[in-house]
């Protein structure tokens, strides 16, 4: 099978991904083989490969936004699955046994494994994962438009629940990439007033277009206090500026897995009960329930369609910040 793989961190444009050639993967017991159909490339991916996110496993095959179809089963799954269509996301695989995984929280699990992180992921033309870590995909998205709901899309939501979003309130997404196009979508399906900040002005008209009733800079803030906000830009700086912008009892969360620091701020704009707290990972459940909402919506992504062998060139146009959307490698 061909793949591009991480042999170790590097910037973005120099090239870090190689294309190489593996032997085709066989499904241990309790695994699937998926012939990979599509893979959306995430921020995290980018992360990964320039060593912010610091490597696990090396070499690595990147990629953790997977549609395929599964060709091979290994023992223990039936072979009615074959040929079935699925998508793999971000967590791999868990204990199932540990107080967080019997608690309904399998995305604290300190045994957890992650696609493209701790195992090969969809970077390549066939991937293997564990067959209670796939998950059917809804008729309503063709392959490549489907990807990017498995990382941006199901994160986005858990993000939501986190921040304790409910219909009718007033939601502040700061950033306005990938995962906040899908988040802007659910909140307006659930009637909520949607203020977004991000420096770019083609985003903010963008926000807009989805239903926005506000954008601006991270330098402006809101015109009303918000009642829970989502920080999707990967700096401490930004979390300041929506903590300062949530209304008393209000929480920020943070939709990110690498933060460059965050800032020393005034108690003040803690005081009043309000609570900032991390997203970290997702469960299974965020899969099944946020797919089966996006269908319902429906969501729609917006994405860029690039080849396999052009992967690297995806992760320096996501640096430069030249993606409008997600890209997606058609594999």
């Amino acid at each position: 099978m061909r793949a591009l793989r991480l042999e170790g961190p590097a910037p973005a444009a120099s090239g870090p991904l190689a294309l190489v050639e593996l032997p085709d993967p066989e499904p241990g017991p309790g695994e699937v083989v998926v012939a990979v159909s599509a893979c959306g490339v995430c921020r995290t991916d980018l992360q990964l490969c320039e060593g912010d996110l610091p490597a696990r496993h090396l070499p690595i095959v990147p990629g953790h936004q997977v549609v395929g179809r599964i060709e091979a089963v290994g023992a223990d799954v039936g072979a009615d699955r074959i040929g079935e269509r699925v998508g793999i996301a971000w967590i791999a695989g868990t204990c199932g046994g540990c107080r967080f995984c019997l608690s309904g929280r399998e995305n604290l699990c300190d045994a957890a494994r992650f696609t493209g992180w701790d195992r090969d992921g969809g970077y390549a033309t066939a991937v293997t994962a564990r067959a209670d870590f796939v998950y059917p995909l809804p008729a309503g998205f063709d392959d490549l438009a489907a990807a990017p709901l498995l990382c941006g899309g199901v994160i986005g939501y858990r993000s939501l629940r986190v921040a304790g979003v409910e219909p009718g309130m007033r939601l502040g997404l700061y950033g306005f990439g990938a995962s906040a196009t899908c988040v802007i979508q659910v909140a307006r399906y659930w009637d909520c007033e949607v203020h977004v900040c991000t420096r770019s002005t083609s985003e903010q008209e963008r926000a807009r277009a989805l239903g926005a009733a506000w954008a601006g800079g991270y330098d402006e803030r809101p015109p009303v206090a918000l009642d829970a906000a989502i920080t999707f830009a990967p700096a401490g700086e930004v979390v300041i500026r929506a903590l300062e912008a949530v209304d008393k009892g209000a929480t920020v969360a943070i939709n990110a897995i690498h933060l460059d620091r965050v800032p020393e701020f005034s108690y003040d704009a803690l005081w009043w009960e309000r609570s900032l707290r991390s997203v970290a990972n997702v469960t299974r459940s965020d899969v099944h329930e946020f797919l089966a909402l996006a269908a319902e919506v429906p969501v729609r992504t917006q994405i860029e369609v690039v080849g396999l062998e052009q992967a690297n060139e995806a992760l320096q146009r996501l640096a430069r910040g030249e993606i409008v959307g997600s890209a997606v490698l058609a594999v």
